[in-house]
């Protein structure tokens, strides 16, 4: 697989934040994909998360959000975010080489994507792909934060651990279960990071080779 290849991209008056695409040669469609709140776009988890979207054939276009491009601790705004969202996507839009795109994120990037296609259409994006949604704060649960999937008109799937502390279960099917558009993937054993306990008998890479192989039917079903 060739290296991946690096891009800039202009987020308003907020900056100018780093992009990275991987795309392996057989790629069936483009991910635009955001980081968690504590991570970047080179975070381990990240690298690891794209290698197992390539092997499944979704090349990926990893984006820095402005907070962590300059070194800030604290997450930037909803309207920041959101505006980064949509850079990516127009960004990814323009990369594609023909590809159907499509957007998503790990954790605080999954939900700023949904939060932005709540607002206004993605361009050319045809689904979303939300990698452990953070339905609440963990020992909080709460669903407030699934209030605007009900605004977003695109198919979304989520992957999500059974173990993950920041969506319950119970709680998150019952979000999702009035959406038509929303699927629900869990990952048995795994928690928020998709890390699992070694009595599981399960490995980390075999987590993300199952939510990249769901990811992949997903996009198939949609493009």
């Amino acid at each position: 697989m060739a290296s991946p290849q690096e891009f800039s991209l202009e987020v308003g008056a907020h900056g100018r934040v780093s992009a990275l695409l991987q795309a392996p040669s057989h790629a069936q469609a483009l991910l635009a994909l955001a980081h968690g709140a504590g991570t970047d776009m080179r975070h381990a988890s990240m690298q690891a998360l794209a290698d197992a979207l390539a092997a499944a054939g979704i090349a990926t276009l990893r984006y820095n959000f402005p907070y962590k491009e300059y070194g800030r601790g604290r997450p930037d705004s909803p309207e920041v975010a959101t505006a980064s969202v949509l850079a990516a996507c127009e960004l990814a839009a323009q990369v594609a080489a023909g590809l159907p795109l499509f957007a998503g994120g790990r954790s605080f990037g999954g939900r700023m994507t949904t939060l932005a296609a709540s607002q206004a259409p993605l361009p050319n994006v045809r689904g979303l792909l939300l990698f452990a949604f953070p339905l609440h704060l963990a020992g909080k649960p709460a669903v407030t934060r699934a209030a605007h999937l009900a605004q977003v008109g695109l198919p979304m799937l989520f992957l999500q651990g059974r173990r993950d502390a920041l969506a319950t279960p119970e709680l998150l099917e019952r979000s999702l279960q009035p959406l038509p558009r929303a699927q629900l993937h869990w990952l048995a054993e795994a928690d928020h990071s998709f890390k699992v306990l070694k009595r599981s008998g399960r490995t980390d890479a075999e987590v993300l080779h199952e939510a990249a192989q769901a990811s992949a039917a997903f996009i198939h079903s949609v493009a």
